[in-house]
């Protein structure tokens, strides 16, 4: 019951004045909830940990950049190179713990991967300057966009949304998240995947077409950033098909390594 409704409380006289609560979304009224509050349906809190911390960074939304490598962008022969940053979503509950396996996916023949630097989102933004973008930031971690890439593609060529491809079940790998204290806020470095021991993918920060501030700053003229968001940031060239057995190492320089096993299709 959002302020929309008012304006057509006029036309639907039938419904009881009780329903027609003013919830105003620029005073962001929620519906307020607190501890022994009882739910039908149990809701779930997806989050990652806290390098150093023993408290959890709890996941709101899951954002994507899609090509933001030059060499990505040449080998997918998909867009042109000058073109603006383009955003996806993944669900919350996407996201698998680092050193975890997880099953070949459904509906697919080509499961690839792309490996990312991860922004952890620590403040709430909105239309947010390039200048003031990185005040949003938490922390950092590495990710993996893992992908149907079939059904990306024919997505594509249907000229469908991308959910198929980029938004299914363990979808979104991540390690820890290092706040920024430690981290810094970094703008160079090795980003690097191996599978099975042999590198598949190789480039480093500074090739981002889109920095990060860039990110943020774009990203919030489309969405109202908050507190537990991720952005993937993009992935260098390099992606390529997996198989059951598969085990993947990614990383980037001075962050933990993320780990990730492969292991054979559910029944």
């Amino acid at each position: 019951m959002y302020t929309f409704l008012i304006r057509y409380r006029q036309y639907c006289t039938h419904i009881p004045l009780s329903l027609w609560t003013h919830y105003d979304f620029e005073k962001d009224d929620r519906m307020p909830v607190n501890a022994s509050t009882n739910y039908a349906v149990a809701p779930e809190v997806h989050a990652l940990p806290i390098a150093g911390s023993s408290d959890l960074f709890a996941v709101r939304r899951i954002y994507c950049v899609g090509r933001n490598y030059l060499d990505h962008i040449r080998e997918m022969k998909e867009a042109d190179e000058r073109d603006p940053p383009f955003f996806f979503q993944k669900p919350a509950d996407a996201l698998v713990q680092n050193r975890a396996s997880i099953p070949y996916p459904d509906d697919t023949q080509d499961f690839q991967y792309e490996i990312e630097l991860v922004v952890a989102i620590g403040a709430q933004g909105r239309k947010v300057s390039v200048a003031k973008a990185l005040d949003l930031v938490f922390g950092y971690g590495v990710g993996l966009d893992m992908t149907r890439r079939d059904r990306q593609r024919d997505a594509r060529d249907r000229r469908l949304p991308w959910e198929m491809g980029k938004s299914f079940d363990g979808s979104a790998p991540c390690t820890a998240i290092v706040p920024v204290a430690k981290s810094g806020h970094p703008d160079r470095g090795a980003i690097t995947l191996h599978v099975n021991g042999v590198e598949k993918q190789r480039g480093d920060l500074s090739e981002l077409i889109w920095k990060v501030p860039e990110i943020i700053a774009n990203l919030s003229m489309q969405y109202e950033l908050r507190p537990g968001d991720l952005i993937f940031t993009g992935t260098p060239a390099g992606v390529g098909p997996l198989v059951p057995g598969d085990r993947i190492v990614g990383e980037i320089a001075g962050f933990e390594q993320l780990h990730l096993h492969i292991t054979e299709p559910r029944a």
